[in-house]
């Protein structure tokens, strides 16, 4: 270490930090660490993977700055060439971390990876041909929308929904920490916070986007429009007889088609909104609501101002 190294005790803290680990993995059943290397995907290989998905799906938009339209086909076919290769190194990660809690052996689990990555691949033209019609919502829902090339390079609300559309492909296919992943470098770049296994219909737009939240088993129809702050989230989280969460029960919001959330709105629980309803700005709604309805703040109160 380097004289100025000195100052910092580096010895003791890494010793130290050394004794912390080997607790947590005593205390967590792992106390052989991770001596084959690491066992995780990385977030950052995640990063790089989907930034080049986003540029092979709209490679004169989201693609390198002088890229020509006839290079076109060569980059899109180099990109998902680099992008499938390391997105499989991924997958291999993520499914043979599960199996060490499992019967499988590495043959089940590399058949299994290069199947997913496959159909993955394959999947690709109609996830662009369903972001379509995500990217016309978007302009023909905002009327400050100049183009459809301004919504797909500024509009945080595109970038999250292109990462769920990928996030949710993974989710199915058994991802679901991949899946995360790709949900949460979205989640980060632009403050919307939709879970992969959330089912969103097409033509979906979030319009602003900033502190939208959708959980995990929300389903979405065509053609909604939600703008900021909105939040399709859980009423309650009931426990087993341990007292521990119960996962995976549908516990979010349905939302029909056509239907519009104003800013603020916040919908919670397994509750049914119906085709071409209206929900106003900072709505706290618990209870289903029938096709065409129209809620507001005003029409939800009673004349004593306890909510209906």
């Amino acid at each position: 270490m380097s004289e100025r190294s000195s100052h910092w005790q580096l010895q003791t803290i890494v010793s130290q930090l050394r004794s912390a680990r080997d607790q947590w993995r005593a205390q967590n059943g792992r106390a052989s660490g991770e001596q084959g290397g690491r066992e995780l995907p990385s977030r950052a290989a995640m990063a790089e993977i989907l930034e080049a998905l986003c540029g092979a799906l709209f490679p004169m938009r989201l693609g390198p700055v002088d890229l020509r339209e006839e290079s076109e086909d060569f980059y899109v076919g180099h990109t998902l060439d680099v992008a499938l290769n390391a997105l499989l190194a991924q997958t291999r990660l993520e499914l043979r971390y599960v199996a060490r809690h499992s019967a499988q052996d590495d043959s089940e689990v590399e058949a299994r990876a290069i199947q997913i990555v496959q159909d993955f691949a394959l999947a690709l033209p109609g996830l662009r041909t369903l972001l379509d019609t995500d990217v016309l919502a978007a302009y023909h829902g905002d009327p400050a929308a100049r183009s459809v090339d301004e919504v797909l390079l500024c509009y945080p609300g595109i970038l999250a929904v292109i990462h769920h559309r990928l996030a949710h492909h993974l989710y199915r296919a058994g991802l679901p920490l991949l899946a995360r992943i790709s949900a949460e470098i979205a989640h980060s770049a632009t403050g919307i916070d939709i879970h992969p296994g959330a089912q969103i219909g097409r033509s979906f737009f979030i319009d602003h986007g900033t502190g939208v939240v959708i959980g995990e088993t929300a389903i979405i129809g065509e053609r909604v429009r939600i703008y900021q702050a909105v939040t399709l989230g859980a009423k309650r989280f009931p426990a087993d007889e341990d007292g521990q969460l119960q996962k995976g029960h549908p516990r979010h919001p349905i939302v029909e088609d056509d239907v519009v959330i104003y800013a603020g709105a916040t919908i919670l629980g397994r509750i049914t909104i119906g085709k071409g309803s209206t929900i106003g700005g900072n709505v706290w709604l618990t209870r289903s609501v029938p096709a065409g309805a129209n809620l507001t703040q005003a029409n939800l109160q009673h004349d004593d101002g306890t909510q209906k």
